[in-house]
């Protein structure tokens, strides 16, 4: 049958019609893509389903899984919370930051374009970071290959320093820069390594501010600022901290349940070390943390299972729109402890590389000293004493500082116009609540310590800080130590605080019952961490100078002088009493410090007359005796309380 000429135009008409509809439908398909609203996702929502990462910046590269990160879900998410408008991120390195700020961006691009700009320090900073970061994650991720023109383009859309995609731009720049921080407005400012910032940008004033004034027009502008903490005081990312919700990424304690933030603090270790080359090379042996809440010990494996969490301690700042997180590299599942304590170790003795593992690794602010030689200057001083005792010393006290898991202490000798002498110190392993520490201890303060001549010297007094979680063992003991003049002390912080007091009783409680009492000196830790640090300034021998023995086995190496020097003054300019000794960064451990207050406030209550002591030394070494009377023949007294043979103690 053939077909007319109807039928043939008729079909053309209809094959021309389908191809106009098809070509309307194609048109209006492409311009409603425009209005089609974006995913319902979350930042790591998104970096779940969309994120690769690239072989040249990732140990793990692959499809992005939040859950190897899960410390950054949050900060990650707050940037979508359509509550908050400015997110801080204090962080350590090599715990994924730099990989959570491109997140930010992959999402922005995808989901919600606008115009970004990313501030680094500098502008060969910006550059790198866009050609080791950006463009692979471009390259590796297909949703944003699609969406970011390519650099290939002669358009000039794709440059190093800014990429274009369908709503918006992505523009990187330096700190110092003001054009580029002050021109056109921008929805999403990105700063990163806010501590590396210059201080003004040019003549025009603080970039940060100069970035946030780009966006006045925007009402959902997001501000995310990211950083390794440097100086203390002169920390601009601390400053942002404060001012949100000031989140720390705390762990569950596996033996009691209380959550805290994993400190350097909190971290003992035990470690070998010998000299090869001249260099003191190190082997770490075991590296676990203790809870500050129970005093539990728990291993890395055991904290890295157990739950974690973000707490905020001032968690009214999101109601303003501001979340503030403070992370550090314990958390890392690309950072072993053990490598953290071996990268400590091997920066003690330089101060700028010390500084560098707080801010890199403990995530922490690091403190200058101030007027104080550092510890290597400090054991450079040591010197060879002829016998346990040098001449000088006079008189000899202990001062033992108790931890969950040892005693610590320090016999130290004084002489005339407060000159001292170090002469033992060490630690006593074992729970403060075994018998069999405290014998040890008996051992160290019954010892007679000797001067060349062979004289000997025994310990005048002692005092045990009964601060921790063993304060009714550390009172029993020191009650049943009373004859060897072993005195339970406290120390409370604080201006205008006197160093010693005379001593009140206490009661002793074992268990839920009450057993008795002890003499307790409460002390004025503060006034006595001044005189020493004063003490310690003193460059030559006589007067208040402190000496300390060269010899190893006496305890004094590189660790005691860390401790030692521990601590310095700090204003506090709205505290009722504004100066409080603070901790230096790299000089966590003061328990030397401790020890030599105590032994100290043992020497203040004990107020020997130090000329008498000079002469009866005098009159001791040369022979002479004096003539004693003959006792005359006394009846029998009778047995004095313990209060009255208190009172005579303290008489002297």
């Amino acid at each position: 049958m053939k077909t007319t000429n109807n039928e043939v135009a008729e079909r053309k008409e209809a094959a021309e019609r389908k191809r106009a509809i098809d070509a309307l439908n194609s048109i209006v398909s492409k311009a409603m893509q425009g209005f089609r609203p974006p995913e319902n996702l979350t930042v790591s929502e998104w970096a779940d389903k969309h994120r690769v990462l690239s072989p040249e910046t990732s140990a793990e590269p692959g499809p992005w899984r939040t859950s190897r990160t899960p410390y950054l879900k949050e900060p990650m998410d707050a940037f979508t919370d359509p509550k908050v408008r400015h997110v801080v991120m204090v962080a350590a390195s090599q715990v994924g930051k730099s990989e959570m700020l491109n997140n930010i961006m992959g999402y922005i691009i995808h989901q919600d374009p606008g115009s970004i700009l990313l501030i680094e320090p500098t502008v060969t900073d910006a550059k790198e970071y866009s050609k080791l970061r950006i463009s692979p994650m471009i390259r590796d991720s297909a949703i944003l290959r699609r969406l970011v023109s390519s650099i290939k383009n002669k358009d000039g859309s794709n440059t190093v320093l800014q990429k274009s995609y369908p709503g918006g731009i992505l523009t990187m720049c330096g700190s110092t820069e003001a054009h580029a921080l002050a021109s056109k407005p921008i929805k999403n400012v990105l700063g990163d390594e806010r501590d590396r910032w210059a201080t003004s940008a040019g003549r025009e004033g603080d970039p940060w501010s100069l970035a946030m004034a780009r966006q006045t027009t925007f009402y959902n502008a997001k501000s995310f600022e990211v950083s390794t903490p440097t100086i203390k005081g002169a920390s601009a990312i601390e400053k942002a901290f404060y001012t949100g919700t000031q989140e720390r990424w705390c762990t569950k304690c596996p033996h009691c349940g209380e959550y805290h933030n994993i400190r350097w603090s909190d971290i003992r270790y035990e470690y070998n070390a010998k000299e090869v080359n001249g260099k003191n090379v190190f082997d770490v042996k075991t590296v676990y943390y203790v809870c500050p809440e129970c005093g539990g010990i728990s291993y890395e494996h055991q904290m890295k299972r157990s739950p974690a969490k973000w707490i905020a301690e001032n968690p009214d700042a999101y109601e303003n729109g501001t979340r503030s997180f403070w992370l550090n590299a314990f958390c890392s599942p690309w950072k072993s402890w053990d490598s953290i304590v071996l990268e400590y170790l091997e920066a003690l003795g330089d101060i700028e590389k010390l500084k560098v593992k707080y801010n890199t690794l403990f995530g922490e602010l690091w403190e200058d000293r101030g007027g104080l030689e550092d510890e290597d200057a400090f054991l450079a001083r040591r010197e060879e004493y002829k016998a346990e005792l040098p001449s000088g010393v006079l008189v000899l006290t202990a001062g033992v500082d108790v931890q969950d898991d040892r005693l610590e202490y320090e016999v130290v000798g004084y002489g005339l116009r407060n000159e001292s002498w170090g002469i033992k110190r060490g630690q006593i392993m074992g729970r403060p609540d075994d018998p069999q520490v405290w014998e040890t201890l008996d051992d160290i303060l019954k010892h007679v310590y000797r001067y060349e001549s062979g004289k000997g010297l025994r310990i005048s007094m002692t005092f045990v800080d009964d601060g921790g979680h063993f304060t009714q063992q550390v009172r029993h003991e020191c009650s049943k130590r009373i004859g060897m003049r072993v005195f339970d002390c406290k120390g409370f912080a604080g201006d205008g605080r006197p160093f010693t007091s005379p001593p009140k009783k206490v009661q002793i409680m074992l268990r839920g019952r009450y057993i008795g009492t002890c003499w307790q000196y409460q002390l004025g830790v503060d006034a006595g961490k001044q005189m020493i640090m004063d003490n310690l300034k003193v460059q030559t021998p006589g007067p208040r100078y402190c000496h300390f023995p060269k010899n190893d086995d006496c305890g004094y190496g590189h660790a005691f002088f860390v401790g030692l020097l521990s601590e310095h003054l700090v204003y506090k300019e709205h505290n009722r009493n504004p100066w409080v000794w603070e901790k230096i960064p790299g000089h966590e451990r003061n328990e030397p410090l401790d020890c030599r207050n105590y032994s100290l406030a043992a020497f203040k209550a004990l107020a020997p007359d130090m000329d008498a002591l000079l002469r009866r030394s005098k009159t001791t070494a040369s022979g002479a005796e004096a003539k004693k009377p003959a006792p005359a023949i006394k009846k029998a007294a009778k047995p004095r309380s313990i209060e009255q043979r208190m009172n005579n103690f303290f008489d002297w």
